[in-house]
């Protein structure tokens, strides 16, 4: 059978099983007291919400891939394995919150299983416009590296998970534009997984944004980052064109870059790295005055262009991704201006309010402005 079918039946089974396994996930989390009540203001709801919902994810997609992905490599093997791993992780802290560094331990056992296997970075591109090498090979460095990856990308994910949506967006669409490159690259059994992937994140989306019927917890967030983390090392790093190694960095660089500047942030405070607050990108859209559905919709925005980005660079060459880029740095330029822009018309309103009182008309405007 074509390839294309296969991709297309991958899709379809994998949204409608997790679809349907949706409302018995929902009923199970409420059973076993998965369930998210609001006790601190990171929290964006205002009512208790089941987790776990991510459960549904991993099955649509166990069922897809088992139906359409062909015979199983050993590579494959042990990313299931892993995966799997997580999933029981992701249920366990859904019901009952395992320490940080409990987590990062599984965490790490789960991303050395495929790497065992065989699932390796076994080089690097070098950025040193001046060198005639190309790449570095790692050796035995392939090992910790491909490790640090994972585990990165699989946080980075759960870390932006903070608003209705936001995570499952960030991830169908990053798994169509990786299930798109691993067409072009020749890696079927990778774009079989990834459109599985993509298929069962929509499946679960319907239920899940705002306002949410369910959250997909840790059990969606961490086996989404790490599929996304080790399908990206499966179908791109292996080969040793320099641009391969740039693809996942483009899809994933949302996540990577809010994770990036948490780290960070947290180091200069002085605080743990692992320590939750509420200074993420989603958070600062919704305290500038956005709506849930407003700050999905700009994040998702923005991944989707860095992943046409990735798709242009791949088809197009290097012109029109600098279009691409530029594009995407007018953009966030242009957001954040706007942002600046709602808080200064606020700042203004409430000043005329206070000092001058406000001509008929105006009082309307500002409570708009506060909406939104």
């Amino acid at each position: 059978m074509d390839q294309g079918i296969f991709i297309i039946f991958s899709l379809v089974i994998g949204f409608m099983f997790s679809f349907a396994a949706v409302p018995l996930v929902r009923v199970v989390a409420f059973k076993i007291e998965a369930v998210d009540v609001p006790r601190d203001k990171r929290r964006m709801h205002t009512k208790p919400i089941p987790r776990m919902g991510g459960l549904a994810i991993y099955l649509g997609f166990l069922v897809s891939y088992l139906c359409f992905g062909g015979v199983l490599e050993k590579e494959t093997v042990g990313i299931i394995i892993g995966a799997t791993i997580l999933v029981v992780l992701g249920i366990l802290d859904d019901r009952k919150p395992i320490r940080a560094v409990v987590k990062l331990a599984v965490q790490i056992v789960a991303a050395l299983i495929p790497v065992m296997m065989g699932l390796r970075i076994n080089f690097l591109t070098s950025i040193n416009i001046f060198s005639n090498q190309t790449n570095y090979v790692l050796g035995v460095l392939s090992i910790p590296v491909t490790i640090i990856w994972i585990v990165g990308l699989t946080n980075a994910l759960n870390l932006i998970d903070g608003l209705d949506g936001l995570a499952g967006g960030i991830s169908a669409i990053s798994s169509f534009c990786l299930m798109f490159v691993a067409l072009i690259f020749g890696s079927p059994q990778c774009a079989f997984a990834l459109a599985a992937i993509a298929g069962a994140t929509l499946g679960f989306l319907p239920y899940n944004l705002n306002p949410a019927k369910i959250f997909m917890g840790d059990t969606g967030a961490l086996f989404l980052g790490y599929m996304l983390a080790t399908l990206s090392v499966d179908g791109f790093f292996k080969s040793y064109a320099a641009i391969t190694f740039v693809i996942p960095l483009l899809v994933m660089g949302l996540p990577l870059f809010d994770t990036s500047f948490a780290i960070f942030r947290r180091m200069l405070k002085g605080e743990p790295i692992m320590q939750p607050d509420r200074s993420h990108l989603h958070h600062r859209l919704v305290d500038a005055g956005f709506s849930q559905r407003q700050a999905v919709a700009i994040l998702c925005t923005v991944s989707g262009l860095l992943s046409l980005t990735a798709i242009v660079l791949i088809t197009e060459g290097w012109k029109r991704t600098l279009v691409m880029i530029a594009v995407s740095v007018l953009y966030y330029c242009g957001g954040k201006l706007y942002i600046k822009n709602r808080n200064y018309e606020q700042e203004f309103l409430d000043k005329l309010a206070k000092n001058e009182g406000l001509p008929a008309g105006i009082e309307e405007a500002r409570e708009g402005t506060s909406e939104k």
